[in-house]
């Protein structure tokens, strides 16, 4: 009885040492679990800057029209808001504020007397990311556009240097006084000249009269206002298309203030309105200016 006994817890014994031999040999089989993989974080893309068009002087926001259809096609957000070109600090003033309504980064582009005023209206505005000349005035405390146009020869706007009123030009009084209770006077580019003056003969006859019958004449004290405090391109990276064929503003005035702000320069065969005739190249320096703040 007692052998059988022994027997027996022998083999009650190799069997418990058999199943826990088996158990211990199907857990080291059984593979760990594995760890749920981690998605990677892709950093959010930076927005597209708002393009805020500016126009000049004698010409409208319509003549951004072949700059804002590509630029819209591009996924950017583009606004021209009309400039009234009235007098320099009333237009950069109303731009300034303009400006303050825009959320995320904006890239500025001003053209001829344009430049101007987001010269001034871009200052202190940690949203303005990059200015952009077309063929425009990028002036200095102190100065004006009509002085810039002077410092260097070549404009066709006046063959009398000591005319009061440049003879491209037709004055026009209007019936109410400035602040100082002057006569204000506005200025229409002639319509014979327009075609010579801002494109060099690079259009048709009859699209050059239709310009000039659409222009937005600009007062003379816009024209002589001198820049007050600090300008925007002090701070502010800018881009500057000198435009070799310009007839209103010297292609040396523009080589000029460029190089005084430090811009990125693009120089091009283009007439003074060269976002009329060559939008192209006009779209190409914004996207530079926005490749350029990234």
């Amino acid at each position: 009885m007692r052998k059988r006994r022994v027997f027996r817890s022998a083999v009650l014994g190799a069997t418990g040492i058999a199943l826990v031999a088996g158990v211990t040999t199907l857990a080291s089989a059984t593979p760990a679990p594995q760890a749920a993989p981690v998605a990677l974080a892709h950093p959010a893309k930076a927005p597209k800057p708002t393009i805020v068009l500016v126009n000049g002087a004698w010409s409208s926001s319509d003549s951004w029209q072949e700059v804002i259809k590509p630029l819209q096609a591009a996924g950017y957000p583009v606004v021209a808001p009309p400039t009234a070109l009235r007098s320099l600090s009333g237009d950069s003033a109303l731009l300034a504020s303009y400006l303050q309504t825009i959320q995320g980064p904006i890239v500025l582009v001003g053209q001829s007397y344009g430049g101007s005023v987001i010269t001034s209206a871009a200052t202190g505005n940690p949203n303005v990311k990059a200015l952009v000349y077309i063929s425009a005035f990028a002036p200095d405390t102190g100065e004006n556009a009509s002085a810039l146009t002077a410092r260097f020869p070549g404009t066709h706007i006046t063959n009398d240097p000591n005319a009061p009123v440049p003879t491209a030009l037709t004055p026009v009084p209007v019936p109410y006084l400035t602040p100082d209770e002057k006569p204000e006077i506005v200025l229409y580019a002639k319509a014979a000249q327009y075609r010579d003056l801002f494109l060099s003969n690079r259009v048709s006859v009859a699209t050059a009269a239709e310009l000039a019958a659409t222009q937005n004449p600009v007062a003379s004290t816009a024209l002589g206002e001198n820049t007050s405090g600090e300008p925007a391109w002090e701070k502010i990276p800018s881009w500057y298309l000198v435009s070799d064929d310009d007839h209103l503003i010297p292609p040396a005035a523009e080589r000029f203030m460029a190089t005084r702000a430090h811009s990125h320069i693009v120089e091009a065969n283009t007439p003074h309105a060269a976002q009329v005739t060559n939008p192209g190249i006009v779209v190409d320096l914004i996207e530079r200016a926005v490749a350029g703040t990234r």
